[in-house]
This record gives structure tokens, sequence and C-alpha cells, in this order.
């Protein structure tokens, strides 16, 4: 083989990686596209994009979008919005739907919201068509103990100024719960909130929920009433219930108290006829030692066993006698 025709080849090879490698990290056709929009893009400019790990493509494209819809945007604006880690594309979206729509949005306010994490074309667009938020069912008690459940909706716009620092649906969402909630309380009767549910809407809407947040509340509609559980009910049963468990635990109380009563007065009983029986013990001791000693005599013993004779007999008699009585009472 010839070593021209060799070298030639070789020559085209080495070419055809060069410029692979031109285009790939210059981005010609991009340069061309910008031309042909009427952005003035420098060659160098895109290299430096590369330099600096910007993609072209990503600054370029927007940027042509931008002066096509007659936005006054620099590549320096973009490529730092990019470098910040921000939707260069939504950030551009957003400030053409706002120019469309009539709508004041300079390019730091659209990246500031961008960087804060919102999606600026979003708002844009619920700042044109405002936005229905449905809150699930929220319970509230009238002041007769009826529970009352309500569904709201609430339409509401984005509002641009206040979206930086400004809470979310979840908030608007939480503060229309809290004032359904107030309203259905502060209600005298349940059956005034079935008749007029308007009057929690005209009540929540008077009270500016919206502040602080980043939209603006434009109407709160009741979409669906319920009525729930008899609360009062339930709870006067609940209590009913503790009374009585007080009641019989006191009850229970005193009747121990009682029965250790009732012991103690039987042991007392039971004592004091020991002490009788002890003391019944000690008569005849007491007798014989009076006899001995000479206290007493012969003639006053026996009177004394006449005595405890007579009466003796005298209760035999009477026991007899009630045996008697008793046994006609039932014989009649």
């Amino acid at each position: 083989m010839d070593p021209s025709f060799v070298f030639i080849i070789a020559a085209v090879i080495i070419g055809i990686i060069v410029l692979s490698i031109f285009f790939t990290f210059v981005p010609v056709m991009l340069w061309v596209s910008a031309l042909a929009a009427g952005v003035k893009v420098s060659i160098f400019t895109l290299v430096g994009m590369r330099l600096r790990r910007v993609i072209p493509s990503r600054v370029v494209n927007p940027m042509i979008k931008a002066s096509k819809a007659g936005l006054n945007v620099t590549t320096n604006q973009l490529e730092s919005h990019y470098l910040a880690g921000g939707n260069v594309d939504r950030v551009v979206n957003a400030l053409i739907a706002a120019q469309r729509a009539n709508i004041e949005l300079s390019f730091e306010r659209c990246a500031a919201i961008d960087l804060a994490g919102r999606d600026v074309l979003e708002a844009v667009q619920m700042s044109v068509n405002p936005k229905v938020i449905e809150t699930p069912f929220i319970a509230g008690v009238a002041m007769d103990g009826i529970e009352v459940k309500a569904k709201a909706r609430i339409t509401v716009r984005a509002n641009i100024e206040r979206l930086v620092g400004g809470a979310g649906e979840e908030t608007i969402v939480a503060r229309v719960g809290e004032g359904i909630v107030s309203t259905i309380g502060s209600s005298d009767n349940h059956k005034k909130v079935l008749e007029n549910p308007d009057m929690i809407s005209q009540t929540v809407l008077s009270k500016g929920l919206d502040a602080g947040t980043a939209f603006e509340i434009l109407s709160i509609d009741i979409a669906d009433v319920d009525i729930g559980k008899n609360i009062g009910a339930e709870l006067q049963k609940e209590q009913a219930e503790a009374d009585k468990n007080i009641a019989q635990a006191k009850a229970e109380e005193r009747r121990a108290m009682a029965v250790a009563n009732e012991q103690e007065m039987k042991a007392r009983v039971q004592e004091m006829r020991a002490k009788v029986v002890e003391a019944e013990a000690d008569v005849p001791l007491a007798m014989a030692e009076a006899l001995r000693t000479g206290n007493i005599g012969v003639m006053d013993y026996m009177n004394y066993k006449n005595i405890d004779a007579d009466t003796g007999m005298r209760g035999s008699i009477g026991k007899m006698a009630g045996g008697n009585k008793d046994g006609k009472n039932q014989g009649n």
C-alpha cells in the first residue's frame, strides 16, 4: 500500500476526531440557532459556560424564548440563576405568562420565588385562574350537644407579593377548619347551622384568614353539611355512669364500715359476757370466804339460796308462760 495513501487516511481520521471533540465542547449549532433567532451570544460566551460547568442549552434556549416574547433579560441573569440551582426554563415561562396576563413580575422577584422552592409558573397561573381547595369533613359541636360535620370549598388566588415567606395551602385549610369549628360551637342550636350554612362561610370569611399566607381567599363555600353524634347525650351518659360508680363505691364503703362496727359490737358483747361468767364464777368463792371470815352467817347464806331458787323458779315459769303464748298464737 502506498505510504501517502495511509497518511491521508490517518489525517482524515484525526481530523474527524478533532472536529468531534470541537463540536462537542463548542456548541456551534446552538450558537447558530441563537443567531437565527436574533439573540446575540458569542461563541466565546458559550465556551465560557462549558468551563463554568453550565449546560449552554439550559440558558440559550430560554433566552431565545424570552427574546421572542419581548422580555428584557440577559444571559448573565439566566446563567447566575442556573448556577444558584434554579429552573431557568420555568422562570422564563412564568415571566411570559405574567406578561400575557398583565401581571407585574420582575425577573429578580420571579427568580427569588423559584429559589424559595415554589412553582412560580403555577403561582402565575393561579393568579389568573384561581384554585379551589376542598377540605375534609370538619366536625364541630353546637351548644345543644349535637355534632355537625361540614365540608368546605375554598377558592384562593396566589398572591405573588407574599409567595416568599408566606404560608401554604395547609395553613389555609387549618385556619378555615378552626373557623368552621368555632362558628358551629357558637351556634345555640344545630338546626340553625343546617338551615343557614352560609352563616359558616360568611363568619369564617370575615376573619381574614389569608393574612400572612401566599394566597388570597376569594370565597368559602359550604359544600356539604351532615349530622354526627349526640355528643352532649354521650357526655351526660358517661357522667351519670361515673356518678353511679362513685355512689356504689361510697355505699360499699359504708356497708364495710357497718359490718366492721357490727363485728366490733359482737366482740364487745362476748367480752362482757366473759367478764360476767368470770364474775359469776367468783361468787361462790366470795361466799365461802365470807362464811369463813364470819362476814355472813348461815342464815344469811340460806336466805341467799332461797332467793336464788325463787329467782330460778320465776324464770322457769316465765319461760313456760312465754312458750304457751307462742303456741296459742301459732294455733290461732
